[in-house]
């Protein structure tokens, strides 16, 4: 008989599989403990699976070099400031912004933080546990990259600081003002400090540069490293991280999902669109409302033959004053704006179809109505779920009646990471299946690959993953997805979440019907699987426009004709 064990050793996938599993079973257990020291003993199991992992889109985490370009992509995610705070809470929406203390929003994260004082920061979360997780791993992320910096600056057998620590030092405390050559010295300083050559550095420095504070890099290396050594100098003084009872007691419960929807139903109430078929469409704030309001609101610039020149122009940060034409335009034209007050960040724009001329879309005039929109921005994670679910069910009106929602399409457009092609391609998915479980959402996608046939952007179609943390994937678990019989094509956040309230509202409880039809299309942002075009290799530019707006008339399209 063999004696061979029949056990295989672990692959690196099924490691990082793992890894992924305890993050999220360690960040759950640190939620509902209330708080934790990142760089204490009850943070460990965060910072090991996190180095275990090594996810691509932080790049060398835990090197002996400083990770640049993970530090950037993190950095515009948190608060300004964070890297000086010893003290992070984690709150529900609590009634800051009735107070004194100035808002700050992130660069790419919609949620509000303040500054309470020169040593603490609080992060509002109110778009569930995917927010949380996601702001846990980057702080994860940051702390371990401060204590890079410590080990570089600390000069082991004097226990005293390197030559440029102290000169950086000077210029943070003393707030002083560089000339060019003075800025070009620190640099060179500051790659010593961080091990990185002159070149990465200066790009990061112009990467994190503001209008007011041109020096800001050198003040985030400044105080992550300072924070750092005084972590070890004092154990008292680590770093820690909160949750407040509000905010403990609130995840799960669709507080801020179900005032969300209501406002929404409200609106279509008042404007009695409640009878009307409806169309739910997520994506962004603009591409909708340009494909059906650019033209007419901007004739001039829509004269020319070259495709997608108006969406382009649209696109460009300096034609600020043509988007306000087209958005005031669209305001007399059918489309009711409703900013976000529940907490959720996701606003939504209602576009009444009946008040725009539709000949273009060859639409049927013979029809009783015209289909109303719903276009609510892009929802985080398992948000999608509790936004959606909420929207799907009834509403309950004053007088006491139950009115089911006309839903008759859900439309999902997004940006997402591909695994087999390159940016701008486009991904149309069969079925989405969740991360870290067996749950897997087939359905029959509206949206077919034969649909895009003539838009010359390369088209692939499979099953997509909806993973728990896009900053948290790895090569060799996305090139399991990707290899085996799961046949994956793309990652994202939202699409099983979404599926889940689909299906659940109108095949189980009956609150929409069971013939809604649904369209979900990517247009693919970054291959992780790529050295060079990860999320933190930078964003899609104009890239994005062609199949941002080849997919939104594809989904509007079938929306009038069908």
């Amino acid at each position: 008989m063999s004696t061979k064990s029949p056990l295989k050793k672990r692959t690196r996938s099924q490691e990082s599989s793992n890894s992924i599993e305890r993050l999220y079973i360690a960040m759950r257990h640190l939620f509902s403990r209330g708080y934790y020291k990142p760089m204490g003993a009850s943070g460990e199991t965060l910072r090991n699976s996190l180095l275990l992992l090594r996810p691509e889109i932080y790049g060398s985490i835990g090197g002996d070099q400083v990770e640049l370009k993970g530090l950037v992509y993190v950095l515009d995610r948190l608060p300004v400031g964070i890297e000086e705070c010893t003290y992070i809470n984690l709150t529900a929406d609590e009634g800051y912004r009735e107070s004194s203390f100035k808002v700050i929003i992130p660069k790419k994260r919609r949620r509000s933080c303040y500054r309470i004082d020169p040593h603490q920061m609080s992060i509002e979360v109110t778009r569930g546990r995917s927010e949380i997780y996601d702001i846990l791993t980057h702080l994860t992320f940051l702390y371990i990259e401060s204590h890079t910096i410590r080990k570089r600056v600390s000069l082991q057998r004097d226990k005293k600081m390197m030559h440029e620590w102290h000169l950086l030092e000077e210029i943070v405390l003393h707030h002083k003002k560089l000339t060019v050559q003075e800025r070009e010295v620190l640099l060179v300083h500051l790659s010593s400090i961080l091990g990185r050559s002159y070149i990465e550095v200066k790009e990061a420095h112009k990467e994190l540069a503001e209008k007011d504070n041109p020096d800001r890099f050198a003040q985030i290396i400044y105080w992550l490293g300072k924070l750092a050594i005084d972590e070890i100098a004092d154990d008292g003084q680590k770093r820690t991280i909160k949750f407040s009872p509000d905010l403990r007691d609130s995840i799960g419960h669709h507080i801020y999902g179900d005032i969300w929807a209501t406002n929404i139903k409200e609106v279509l109430q008042e404007k009695n669109l409640l009878e009307c078929p409806i169309h739910i469409v997520s994506a962004n704030m603009h591409s909708v409302m340009n494909t059906l309001y650019a033209e007419s609101a901007l004739p001039k610039q829509a004269k020319s033959k070259e495709p997608f020149s108006l969406y382009n122009l649209l696109s460009d940060d300096s034609n600020e004053d043509l988007r306000k034409l087209v958005k005031e335009h669209a305001a007399k034209n059918g489309l009711y704006y409703i900013k976000d007050t529940s907490g959720t960040n996701i606003n939504v724009q209602i576009i009444d179809t009946n008040k725009i001329d539709l000949k273009g879309w060859n639409f049927d005039e013979s029809q009783p109505q015209k289909p109303v929109l719903i276009v609510m921005d892009y929802a985080f994670g398992e948000q999608a779920y509790e936004t959606m679910d909420e929207l799907l069910k009834p509403y309950y009106h004053q007088n006491g009646s139950r009115i089911l929602m006309p839903v008759e399409s859900v439309s999902i457009m997004g940006k997402a990471g591909i695994l087999a092609g390159d940016k701008g391609d486009i991904m149309i998915p069969t079925a989405h299946i969740f991360e870290g479980t067996a749950d897997n959402y087939p359905f029959k996608n509206q949206l077919r690959k034969r649909d895009f046939v003539d838009s010359d952007i390369p088209v692939i179609k499979g099953t997509m993953v909806s993973v728990l943390g896009t900053s948290l994937q790895n090569k060799d678990i996305l090139q399991f997805f990707h290899d085996s019989t799961w046949r994956v094509i793309g990652l994202e956040m939202e699409g099983a979440h979404y599926q889940k309230a689909i299906q659940s509202a109108s095949k189980i409880r009956g609150n929409i019907s069971r013939a809604v039809k649904v369209r979900y299309a990517y247009y693919a942002s970054d291959n992780p699987l790529k050295t060079g075009s990860t999320l933190a290799s930078g964003g899609l530019g104009t890239t994005g426009v062609k199949p941002t707006y080849t997919i939104t008339k594809k989904i509007l399209e079938q929306i009038f004709t069908q």
